[in-house]
């Protein structure tokens, strides 16, 4: 046994640098970031929030983008429903607002699609699919291949973050009318989430504020002040059990996430 929490202590620490979804998109509940556009026409409010719908799990969140035009009562709404886990953040369920013409649209995912895998890192690849019933359009099937085509400094209202990962987001749209192709691109900085994102219509969003929400040391399990080996030995002595004490990501099960989280914030 203790050559086994040997192994996986140094492993973990071998690999400290891969970059987890937790990293590139901080999902404590509370988070909010905001991003406008570069003419100042349009602002976009990310946030994390407590899930309206019945969940049993703490590892749900309700991911909310509200885009509104500034000066005007126009506002635009959508919602996520993810999950946290081990593999990475998927995506449940999809809410959005398409206009007066086509009205509100409900998308179900199941099994769940990945919104983002537990790896980001540059040429990772992931796909989500989905089908709706969409007012005056009828069945529609939305197919998004996502891919982080390069790591980038990327400069805004916020400040400069760099190393950020562009991520270029191919969508699919399917319906009785034909096809339509569109291509987006979006930003992640290491530990903020969110910096920078590019609409199909070559309108860029920048990040104008943000708050994190960060618990107290929370990757210091055996509470002594200071992330250590000790935190980790700690963790990985339980690794494959549900102990609430090491699972750190709250995930229901301590794996190599929890690992990671404890390895990268040494020092702490």
């Amino acid at each position: 046994m203790i050559r086994n929490i040997l192994l996986i202590i140094t492993l973990i620490c071998a690999s400290v640098n891969a970059a987890s979804a937790q990293n590139y998109y901080p999902a404590n509940i509370g988070n909010t970031w905001v991003l406008e556009s570069q003419d100042g026409t349009e602002r976009a409010t990310y946030t994390l929030e407590t899930p309206d719908e019945d969940v049993s799990s703490e590892k749900f969140r309700t991911v909310k983008i509200v885009t509104e035009v500034l000066g005007t009562t126009a506002i635009n709404t959508n919602t996520f429903l993810v999950e946290i886990g081990e593999d990475g953040m998927t995506l449940h369920k999809l809410v959005a607002e398409l206009g007066d013409i086509f009205g509100t649209v409900r998308m179900e995912f199941s099994p769940p699609a990945i919104f983002f895998p537990p790896i980001l890192q540059l040429g990772e690849m992931w796909e989500m699919l989905g089908e709706a019933e969409v007012y005056l359009a009828g069945n529609v099937t939305v197919s998004t291949m996502n891919e982080v085509i390069a790591i980038e400094d990327v400069v805004t209202p916020a400040g400069t973050f760099e190393d950020c990962l562009k991520i270029k987001i191919r969508t699919k749209t399917t319906a009785a009318l034909g096809t339509t192709r569109s291509t987006a691109y979006q930003w992640l900085a290491p530990d903020i989430g969110p910096v920078k994102f590019e609409t199909s219509q070559d309108i860029v969003f920048e990040l104008t504020s943000f708050t994190l929400v960060t618990p107290e040391k929370p990757y210091d399990v055996n509470a002594d002040g200071v992330i250590n080996i000790l935190d980790l030995t700690f963790v990985a002595s339980h690794f494959g059990s549900t102990n609430p004490e090491a699972d750190v990501n709250g995930d229901g099960t301590v794996n190599i996430l929890d690992l990671t989280l404890v390895a990268q914030n040494f020092g702490g």
